[in-house]
């Protein structure tokens, strides 16, 4: 099988260089910057243990691939992203194409799901940063992730149980689960706390203060996925089969800590719209829908957004200015 990562930032380049270390064919569909540093000098692939400088095929669009029935599709842009890349994948690879959603929030598959025959849902726990063109730094150890995949909406069939075992074999976890979608949930409410990265900072959200915030928009989505009658892992499922195996470590050669979220990344390199619609988003329509209000998430939505868009300082809001919004929105 043939894997395209479509989307080769940290998440996709940190797949596509794991399946190519261990000897899978892959190819990198990327832009800019990015595409051009990886043509001329490779990718350059760091993580706790080493660092490669992978040569690698890349393209920077699917119009330049010609593509065969061995070939499998990976996902891994951020979700405001995605309906415009579908447009692309479909004009240049038709509708039967395997396609993997290794992508945070829900709506990735249900996008693919209008357009493709055969759509796939792929948890995504991996710590990782890229934030200068051609390099990728994978920050967990001893494995790089976790990247548990199944049907959508549910099952498994030959297709995604090879895929699954091809991941495995390449520095990761990952089962072929027919009920996949429980762990995306689950992720959905660990990804909640994105924003606050954004809105608040790392510092801020650590605090005593901060961490209660962080409970109360996590317990709020919770509360939301309850009334829609949304199954989600439980902690205890999660400890088991994600966080057992891996946790971040410093990357040698990269300077300072990890640089946060995939969403306070994307800000970071200068995006002026992040995936937030997708996460506190996801849950803010939930809540309408099913008579839930959601001031929490509905806030940091809003202040995130606006983060972005206007080029303010990520962290610039206190937790107790973020809490009187939140106040204001529950009357």
């Amino acid at each position: 099988m043939r894997y395209i990562i479509y989307g080769a930032g940290a998440v996709g380049g940190t797949i596509g260089a794991r399946l190519a270390l261990a000897d899978k064919d892959v190819v990198l569909i990327c832009r800019g910057e990015h595409y051009a540093a990886i043509r001329d000098n490779g990718l350059h692939f760091r993580s706790p243990e080493q660092e490669h400088r992978i040569p690698i095929a890349v393209v920077s669009h699917p119009r330049e691939l010609t593509f065969t029935a061995n070939d499998a599709v990976i996902l891994s842009m951020k979700t405001q992203h995605t309906a415009a890349a579908l447009d692309d994948l479909e004009q240049a690879a038709g509708t039967d194409i395997p396609v993997i959603c290794a992508q945070n929030g829900v709506e990735n598959e249900r996008m693919a799901a209008r357009r493709f025959e055969r759509v796939y849902a792929m948890l995504v726990n991996l710590p990782g940063t890229m934030l200068t063109p051609g390099v990728v730094d994978a920050e967990g150890t001893p494995l790089s992730g976790v990247l548990h995949t199944g049907c959508y909406p549910g099952g498994v069939d030959a297709t995604i149980t090879q895929v699954a075992a091809d991941i495995a074999s390449s520095h990761f976890r990952s089962d072929a689960d027919p009920a996949v979608l429980r762990m995306k949930y689950a992720k959905l409410l660990q990804n909640l706390v994105n924003a606050c990265d954004v809105v608040m900072g790392w510092a801020a959200r650590s605090t005593d203060e901060g961490k209660r915030l962080v409970a109360e928009i996590q317990a709020e989505g919770a509360r939301v996925l309850d009334a829609a009658g949304i199954e989600y892992a439980p902690d205890s499922e999660v400890a088991e089969r994600v966080r057992a195996h891996y946790r971040p470590a410093r990357v040698a050669g990269a300077e300072g800590a990890r640089s946060g979220s995939s969403t306070l990344q994307s800000i970071l390199r200068g995006h002026t719209s992040i995936e937030v619609d997708y996460l506190n988003g996801e849950i803010a329509l939930l809540g309408k829908l099913h008579g839930v209000p959601t001031p929490y998430n509905s806030v940091m939505r809003r202040e995130a957004n606006r983060i972005a868009a206007t080029g303010a300082e990520p962290g610039s809001v206190g937790v107790a200015d973020v809490l009187a919004m939140v106040e204001a929105a529950s009357r």
